[in-house]
């Protein structure tokens, strides 16, 4: 009989999971594989997973043990490709976007009618006024990046609003740039995979307020940590190793399921903290251990912060985004202060994953809070994305106006087309005023900016609007400013660049300022240069120089994307879950 392994908060065998979540991969055509195990210390375990075809798209796990970390990373990598998260910050191509659907059979379009208004039936009353306090939403900013066709529409999904069980459509376009994958999960059962997504609500709410607002957590009781000596083991190594360890209440008073696990590093005065969130006191305290290294073995816990004194930089949005990306943002001193603000609560929301589901539901709804939810079951695993509108954004509703990841959706077709170099100088000069007009960030990668995967040998995977500037410059003829931004270039990718793109822009800046200097003649030159920067290297650049195609290794191609191999892969991944939709989709 094959063991059977049963960890609190899951409704199935580790073993079941795990093989269930593999066997489901491999029909749907995904080919998996396991890379960077770590077990840096007893009882805490991570992995990181990858499709072989497609490393883009990849999940980590994390657990008390390897089968547990395992479980933990397929489930999210289910959560992930139900939810089409691996494809969000990514054009998906003509024939998508002209499919019977783009993203779920259930998604509705609006067409737009006024450029000023946005259409009837997209979010309710309460949501507009939410997403837009000041009547600033225009339709372009709801284009969704992976369709990006303004003439279909605004996309929609369909959310059930759990106070009253209504149909709510809200904006692709919302969830992607305010929400990213917060609140997304699958699970075992659909209270189990709900639970989770809800904890990890709460787990960056409270993260965030404690940061932000620089409160001081109530230390757990050594009598209360004793209850579990697995943790204890894993805490008491990683001290033997020189790390001192803090474990917290983050409960704000028994009213969240949260914990709160700080590492020192006195090696360099830095702190790393790690938040865990379940209706189980045990879960949730695992998980703030094992989070503080997932991913990370003992040699990689020198890139945190010291702790401030200038609580208005800890509270800075800025660096609330650092902790949800990587958690190494700054915290103040004053979360350690020997007097709390909160007394130690001995907090319990847990009982089955159904009891625990309606236990975090209720203090949604104590709060005033609506909880909204889409499910998908098309591959035959649940999973679900929750959103708390004002507490499960990881961005401000500003961003839909001002940081937009649609924002690149015009400049896609021009800008991939530009390495053909057959345009008009007037092209070029109106793409540059263009730029500082639209005020696009000059140290964006263009990649991002358009929603391509770049081919990772090639200009495409670093090249960024500055060098972009650059390059409009050179075939304007204009060298000093191709000479100033070749200069940013280099000084913004050094540490990124291949060594060859590093000769070729140290020999384009030398160039430009012997072409520029009145007094010398390039002639005079070409010998050491050719020696040191090599013949093929500086007839490219002297050509750019003198009106030849400036654009340095980038590969031209349409909205089609042919010519981007790692991009068609990606499209095909997502294709395999086109079919699954279309087979499946209840």
């Amino acid at each position: 009989m094959t063991e059977q392994t049963f960890i609190l908060g899951k409704d199935a065998a580790l073993e079941d999971s795990i093989a269930k979540f593999q066997q489901k991969l491999t029909a749907l055509g995904f080919n998996i594989e396991e890379v960077s195990w770590l077990n840096p210390v007893p009882n805490v375990w991570s992995v990181h997973i990858h499709d072989k075809d497609c490393p883009q798209c990849f999940s980590n796990g994390k657990g008390a043990s390897k089968k547990a970390a395992l479980a933990s990373a397929l489930g999210e990598y289910f959560e992930r490709l139900s939810t089409n998260y691996f494809f969000a910050d990514f054009y998906l191509g003509q024939e998508i976007a002209n499919d019977d659907f783009v993203h779920y059979p259930s998604e509705k379009w609006f067409p737009i009618k006024d450029e000023s208004e946005l259409p009837e039936g997209l979010l309710n009353d309460e949501l507009l006024k939410y997403y837009d306090p000041k009547g600033e939403l225009t339709p372009d900013l709801l284009i969704d990046l992976q369709s990006s066709n303004y003439d279909r529409g605004i996309v929609a999904m369909p959310y059930t609003r759990q106070s009253d069980q209504s149909t709510v459509y809200i904006p692709q376009s919302i969830i992607a740039n305010l929400y990213v994958s917060n609140g997304m999960s699958a699970g075992n059962t659909k209270h189990e995979a709900r639970v989770q997504g809800l904890s990890e609500i709460f787990e960056r709410f409270v993260k965030n307020k404690i940061i932000a607002e620089a409160i001081s957590l109530p230390q757990i009781p050594q009598q209360v940590m004793d209850r579990y000596p697995n943790i204890q083991t894993a805490i008491e190594q990683l001290e033997k190793e020189g790390f001192p360890i803090l474990a917290y209440d983050a409960s704000l008073g028994g009213k969240y399921p949260v914990i709160c696990v700080i590492l020192l590093n006195p090696n360099n005065g830095s702190c790393f903290a790690s938040f865990g969130a379940h209706p189980n006191f045990n879960v949730a305290l695992e998980r703030s251990v094992t989070e503080l290294l997932q991913g990370r073995s003992l040699k990689d816990l020198d890139v945190f912060y010291p702790p401030s004194f200038n609580n208005d930089d800890v509270a800075e949005h800025a660096n609330l985004e650092t902790h949800f990306i990587d958690s190494s943002g700054l915290i103040s001193w004053d979360l350690f202060k020997q007097e709390p603000d909160f007394n130690f609560v001995d907090w319990d929301f847990s009982g089955t994953t159904e009891q625990e589901y309606y236990n975090l539901l209720k203090i949604f709804n104590d709060e005033q809070r609506e909880v909204y939810i889409m499910d998908y079951n098309h591959l035959d695993v649940y999973a679900c994305r929750i959103i708390v509108p004002g507490m499960s954004d990881i961005y401000p509703q500003d961003d839909l106006i001002y940081a937009n990841n649609n924002i690149g959706m015009d400049w896609r077709e021009i800008l991939l087309d530009l390495p053909h170099f057959h345009h008009s100088k007037e092209i070029y000069q109106e793409l540059l005023i263009e730029l500082d007009k639209q005020s696009i960030d000059d140290a964006i990668r263009v990649r991002e900016f358009i929603g391509v995967v770049a081919p990772t040998q090639s200009g495409w995977a670093t090249l960024r609007i500055g060098e972009l500037k650059s390059m409009l410059h050179l075939a304007l003829g204009e060298l000093e400013e191709a000479l100033d931004w070749a200069n940013w270039t280099l000084n913004m990718n050094s540490s990124i660049f291949t060594t060859d793109r590093t000769n070729y822009y140290r020999c384009l800046i030398n160039s430009l300022e012997l072409f520029l200097d009145k007094n010398r003649d390039p002639v005079q030159y070409r010998n050491i240069f050719d020696k040191m920067y090599s013949k093929n290297v500086v007839d490219r650049v002297w050509s750019a120089i003198n009106g030849s195609n400036p654009f340095y290794n980038l590969q031209a191609d349409d909205e089609y994307l042919n010519k981007f191999k790692a991009h068609q892969r990606l499209l095909t991944a997502y294709k395999k879950l086109q079919k699954a939709k279309r087979e499946n989709w209840t």
